[in-house]
């Protein structure tokens, strides 16, 4: 057994794998851009698994690796006993179904929603199940996340990690089993849902058919794995419950530990932590950082001095970036995305200023709601801690210092760090952290700009509470 493991992070925008070594050295890694699922909403799960096997194809080679692990954005893939998926699979703004699951009844969602450590109803494999059509419904052999069924795939085995079954609305969260009496309830068959695992676990080998496509080794352990997000903030946090992880991609995933399952703060999603016996309060926001890359195709790329010379307020101007509704904190599935106050004399530094503005505002309100006090800190990973005045920005309108991760890419480093795990090679999480991150960089908020955000803040949710819905399509209500 070699003394490295491969890891595998699926995003919304792309594909990456690393094979890494337990020191914390990169021995190979490959990226592949995706060109299904990009919205959030649907994906070709096939072609998925075409981008998996090509991303592990350009990693494999040399010494067998200990273990596989996979960390990939939530949603749902319907299968049938040949694994084939039947229909497009969900994203992580699927919200197929969810107008079913509320039918059954005020009484029994309420149970579901406890259960399942939930706020609102937002889709997942409970929905996908009610909201298929009837053909297709009778030929459901099982319904797993984007993750679960890579590694269905990859291993032959059907199993589901702890905290990917939170997100199908059917897992008792904090028993980490499933809510047999609810899924009888709707009427649902138990077996569709796979077993559960712990994201650490061994749960399958790969087959040798995977291991011919890839060129990895045939019988190389496969980890359970999680959510992207989830793996990101556990790297980030380790067993740290002072401070709130902020992994920020296309969407915001914010998350603090919590010494248990009790006193869930208002509009958190309760997920089972990547370690045993821990728990993670937080949540996605929906569309931050994809909203100001949306934008920036638009209106072209602006270099980031002239981004950060433009005052705070972005001169009047004020962007809305909840383009496929809002999720935690306020879990609005109607809220679409809007530009108010423009003027003749607004540039694409302006936009994009405010973009950014709101993508903190967004997460600002979410930190909030985790933590009232505002005293806690913020570890900050993810494509947005690359930039300076990007971490500068969030500083100020968060007012909490920020703790910015040498690595941004802890989501592919968590998968990495489960599998160090999982194999044997490290069980100490916080050793794998310092060797795979580093020690993080302090940005502390400056007081003046602090204040003037904070009131703009205030304006800020104003102007988007006034707005919500107006751009909704018909018939798209907010979450219950």
């Amino acid at each position: 057994m070699s003394a490295h493991v491969i890891a595998v992070d699926v995003g919304t925008s792309a594909v990456r794998a690393v094979a890494i070594d337990v020191g914390g050295q990169v021995v190979a890694q490959r990226r592949i851009a995706r060109t299904s699922g990009l919205g959030g909403d649907t994906f070709d799960a096939d072609e998925l698994e075409r981008d998996v096997r090509a991303a592990l194809a350009g990693v494999s080679g040399g010494p067998a690796p200990a273990a596989l692990a996979i960390a990939a954005h939530i949603g749902t893939v319907a299968v049938d006993s040949a694994l084939r998926p039947l229909g497009r699979g969900g994203g992580w703004a699927d919200t197929r179904g969810v107008e079913r699951l509320a039918a059954l009844g005020d009484a029994t969602v309420r149970r579901l929603l406890h259960a399942a450590g939930r706020p609102a109803l937002t889709g997942g494999a409970l929905a996908h199940l009610l909201g298929m059509e009837p053909e297709l419904a009778s030929r459901v052999h099982a319904v797993l996340s984007p993750k679960d069924f890579l590694v269905a795939r990859l291993t032959g085995r059907l199993t589901s990690d702890t905290i990917s079954a939170a997100y199908t609305l059917a897992s008792d969260v904090r028993h980490r089993a499933w809510n047999t009496g609810l899924l009888a309830e709707a009427g649902l068959d138990p077996a569709l849902l796979p077993p559960q695992s712990e994201p650490t676990s061994v749960v399958g080998a790969l087959t040798g058919e995977a291991g011919a496509a890839t060129g990895l080794p045939a019988g190389l352990p496969v980890i359970a794995g999680g959510p992207d997000g989830s793996v990101g903030i556990g790297l980030l946090l380790s067993g740290a419950g002072d401070v709130i992880a902020d992994v920020a991609g296309t969407t915001d995933v914010i998350g603090r530990l919590l010494p248990g399952p009790g006193d869930v703060p208002e509009g958190a999603v309760l997920n089972p932590s990547v370690l045993p016996g821990r728990f993670v309060a937080g949540g996605a926001t929906g569309l931050t950082g994809g909203a100001v890359a949306r934008w920036r195709s638009l209106v072209g790329t602006v270099p980031d001095e002239e981004l950060a010379a433009v005052p705070p307020g972005a001169n009047g101007l004020t962007v809305l970036p909840g383009m496929t509704g809002a999720r935690f904190p306020t879990w609005r599935s109607g809220t679409r995305g809007a530009v108010l106050g423009q003027r003749p004399d607004h540039d694409a530094a302006c936009l994009l200023r405010a973009a950014q503005e709101a993508a903190a505002f967004t997460v600002r309100e979410g930190m909030d709601h985790l933590d009232p006090t505002g005293g806690l800190p913020v570890a900050l990973a993810g494509g947005s801690s690359r930039s300076a005045h990007v971490a500068r920005l969030r500083a100020d309108i968060l007012a909490r210092p920020l703790l910015i991760s040498p690595e941004p890419d802890v989501t592919l480093l968590g998968a990495a760090a489960l599998a160090f795990i999982g194999s044997g090679l490290d069980t100490d999480m916080d050793a794998i952290r310092a060797r795979l991150i580093g020690t993080p960089r302090r940005v502390d908020p400056d007081a003046a700009r602090a204040a003037c955000y904070e009131r703009l803040h205030s304006r800020w949710l104003e102007l988007r509470d006034a707005t919500d819905g107006l751009s909704a399509p018909p018939g798209d209500a907010p979450a219950r």
